[in-house]
């Protein structure tokens, strides 16, 4: 493969990257993916039978992008027999094994994904040092002198060599806890025997769980809350008795209503872009509740559970809010977990057998970058996120690139802190795309929307206050916080 040059090659096909494989298929790019895994899979260990996704169907791999592709959810549907049955159901949001099926049903029909590549790394160079032409159609860009990755993957049979002009990284979030839970699982000074796991691998080990005397819950959104629902709901009579603890102040639901939905407008994104590194990380804390809360409907459901529990004379077990973990180690009674009381700051300790720590996931910066670290537009951490021991965080444009150049390094789902909530939403994915699309080809192939909400963010154009310059056509971006293909796609425009 030494010879060829991709236009563009994707490193992990979760959703994000396999929706940008769809949307690139009809543009005679040259386009390649590798995962490390033999399949798709998505989150398996948080699959249950009535859990459905968070968004609406419209939020597929393709659909918001573009409506007519075969890739949609819809057409998914109608290949496989279940159109009607959909419709008749009158349910926006698909169940979240069924967008599983989906992906997978995609994965196998579009081309260009290569399984079992674990990418190990990637180097820069010039085309000329590549020594081979770009093997793209007639939608790649013509810069045939510009850089080029080679990136090196691991298979089963050895080593393969990649060449492309753009790189996108899908590797998705890694599963993070304030504590060691490998440290504590199976540890076990004394009679019993203790389970640790992150709630990504929940299912798996439901059973390890439902054995044992006692569980406690660890964290404050949707998958805690399914968690903790899972467990009570099963345990019945004779299982474990379950606890729940959050550091929130409230088991709070995630807000639904539309005029805070559009937050996720790119005139949202260009307004929370244009904010400094402090501001961002503070509205980020205060908009947890918008897109890491429960589904009010959910959170019902565990009441009226518990209301039966209590009905039977059961052990309802022990829901406390407002509660941060400080640390966790194995004594001669489990678990000891250290808490404190945010509202009162004393500290306490609980005792558990069974712990889950459903305390979400982060983006890393993966070590097959390590080759060309120097050439990555870092952000400098601050005080806080190094004092968390949070890894280094990319510098992202707004056009989600990352290297010092900002046109052909992109990132999917690693820019929550410069992009704001959207960036997890698989709703915007199919934008992303399309912005990551626009700068392999050098046109707009898939309209990008910039006015979308009724609200203006910031101060609106003509207002009193003075402001800097900005995009009239894209408020609250400016000049600066736009990469070079950004700004030169709004002056085509």
């Amino acid at each position: 493969m030494s010879g060829k040059i991709h236009d563009l090659l994707g490193v992990g096909i979760g959703p994000f990257n396999l929706g940008l494989a769809c949307l690139a298929e009809p543009l005679e790019i040259d386009a390649v993916f590798l995962d490390a895994r033999e399949g798709f899979e998505w989150h398996h260990g948080l699959m249950f039978d009535d859990a459905t996704i968070q968004v609406p169907f419209l939020a597929d791999l393709v659909t918001l992008a573009d409506p007519t592709s075969p890739y949609s959810f819809l057409s998914y549907l109608k290949q496989v027999g279940r159109l009607y049955p959909f419709y008749i159901r009158e349910n926006f949001q698909p169940l979240r094994a069924e967008y599983d099926a989906y992906c997978r049903w995609a994965s196998e029909r579009v081309g260009g994904l290569r399984w079992g590549r674990q990418v190990v790394d990637v180097r820069r160079e010039t085309a000329q040092d590549a020594g081979g032409g770009s093997a793209g159609g007639n939608g790649a860009t013509d810069d045939e002198d510009g850089p080029v990755y080679r990136v090196t993957a691991i298979t089963s049979d050895g080593t393969e060599t990649y060449r492309a002009r753009h790189l996108a990284l899908g590797i998705g979030t890694t599963p993070w806890s304030p504590v060691d839970t490998d440290s504590l699982d199976g540890a076990s000074p004394h009679a019993g025997r203790q389970v640790a796991l992150h709630a990504a691998d929940y299912l798996h080990r439901r059973d390890d769980l439902l054995g044992l005397d006692s569980v406690t819950v660890v964290g404050s959104g949707q998958s805690a809350a399914e968690i903790y629902h899972d467990l009570v709901a099963t345990s019945g009579h004779s299982g474990p008795r379950v606890d729940w603890i959050t550091r929130s102040p409230r088991f709070f639901p995630m807000e639904y209503t539309r005029l805070t939905l559009e937050m996720t407008s790119p005139e949202y994104i260009d307004h929370f872009h244009g904010l400094d590194t402090g501001t961002r990380d503070r509205l980020l804390r205060e908009q947890r509740s918008l897109y890491k809360g429960i589904d009010a409907e959910l959170i019902n459901e565990i009441h009226d559970l518990l209301y039966r529990r209590s009905a039977h004379g059961l052990d309802t077990g022990l829901l406390v809010a407002a509660t941060a973990l400080d640390g966790a180690t194995v004594d001669e009674a489990g678990i000891r977990l250290d808490l404190h009381c945010n509202d009162t700051g004393r500290a306490w300790q609980h005792h558990t057998d069974g712990l889950v720590m459903a305390t979400g996931y982060s983006p890393t910066a993966p070590r097959f970058l390590d080759g060309i670290a120097s050439e990555i537009d870092w952000e400098d951490p601050g005080p806080e996120q190094a004092g968390a021991g949070r890894p280094r965080r990319y510098r992202v444009a707004r056009d989600h690139t990352i290297d010092l150049a900002h046109r052909r390094v992109h990132v999917q789902n690693a820019e929550e802190h410069t992009h704001g909530l959207s960036a997890p939403d698989l709703g915007m994915g199919a934008m992303r795309n399309s912005i990551i699309l626009r700068s392999v080809t050098g046109r707009e192939v898939y309209p990008v929307e910039s006015r979308i909400a009724f609200q203006r963010f910031g101060v609106p154009a003509g207002g009193s206050s003075p402001a800097r310059e900005t995009d009239p056509t894209r408020p609250g971006t400016s000049a600066e916080h736009r990469s070079p293909a950004d700004q030169q796609a709004q002056e085509a425009r």
